[in-house]
């Protein structure tokens, strides 16, 4: 069976430099797993990797999607799925990069992922409720998937609704065979070195933050989609538009991004196949074991 190495982790963690580090070592290609970073022009806000930091490693999966329409985790796996046995057909090690749990799992354990088209006005109606109220919703419609999603994203919980509402079915978890060979590791980091790390980013990000907000404005995003794209988006997008001052975009920013820190690792922690690592020693050692 062919090898994946997939390299996740929380915000802010460390994960792209050691995956640069890693693929440069081991002949490897990325394919990124970032929920955000597959829009075109969502660079500084989304923590997109600069062509410097790849230092001569093939990216995949950046700036494939219009930011004006949603992309699906569907569209993402089916990407995913051709992409990494090209790069087995060239000889080099596929390393599958990003925080986005969902992604990943969708390509690790080739998740039945169903091809629903997205319905405006059932999403209109659905956006008016809050994310606790969407939950308690698809805790009636379909109890399993509840069980397994992330109860504080409106997104995913509004797509499983939307799935479940559409099709008459539960949203299908069924697995077919795995694909690949798997190793995942990721990087150990205190809750407080994770606090410090995302603090001393968004601070040195920020000006480019609004300056890229106030790009895709021009480019045709609508406030509400800015909002919608989440977290320094969101907060940047309201303080452009004057509901926040700038020390409460910050504090916004940094408050939530802990918050997504903790359901990102709430997610991880429930695969038991995670190899946490202190440094890119340790990572090396189980790379070359595994290959």
């Amino acid at each position: 069976m062919d090898k994946l190495i997939v390299i996740l982790g929380p915000t802010a963690s460390g994960k792209s430099a050691l995956a640069v580090h890693l693929a440069k070592k081991f002949n490897g290609e990325i394919v990124s797993a970032d929920s955000r970073q597959v829009y075109k022009g969502l660079d500084i806000g989304s923590g997109k990797i600069t062509k410097k930091e790849m230092m001569g490693v093939p990216h995949h999966l950046l700036d494939i999607a219009n930011p004006k329409r949603k992309f699906t985790v569907a569209q993402f796996q089916k990407i995913a799925q051709k992409t990494i046995p090209k790069i087995h057909a060239r000889g080099r090690v596929p390393f599958l990069v990003g925080g986005t749990g969902f992604y990943i799992e969708a390509v690790v354990e080739n998740l039945s992922l169903p091809e629903v088209k997205p319905s405006r006005a059932l999403r209109a109606r659905l956006s008016k409720k809050s994310a606790a109220q969407l939950f308690a919703m698809l805790k009636k419609l379909d109890p399993a998937r509840a069980k397994t999603i992330d109860a504080k994203n409106p997104h995913r919980l509004i797509r499983a609704i939307e799935i479940v509402k559409l099709t008459s079915k539960p949203v299908p978890s069924k697995k077919s065979h795995q694909s690949f060979d798997v190793l995942e590791i990721s990087i150990r980091k205190s809750p407080e070195e994770l606090k410090k790390a995302i603090h001393k980013r968004l601070l040195k990000r920020l000006p480019g933050m609004i300056v890229e907000v106030k790009k895709l404005r021009r480019g045709g995003l609508s406030w509400k989609r800015l909002e919608e794209l989440g977290l320094e988006y969101k907060y940047t997008a309201q303080y452009l538009q004057g509901k926040l001052i700038q020390e409460e975009m910050i504090a916004k920013i940094q408050k939530e991004s802990e918050k997504f820190v903790k359901r990102q690792m709430t997610w991880f922690k429930r695969d038991k196949r995670i190899h946490w690592i202190k440094n890119k020693v340790e990572a090396e050692k189980l790379i070359k074991k595994f290959l």
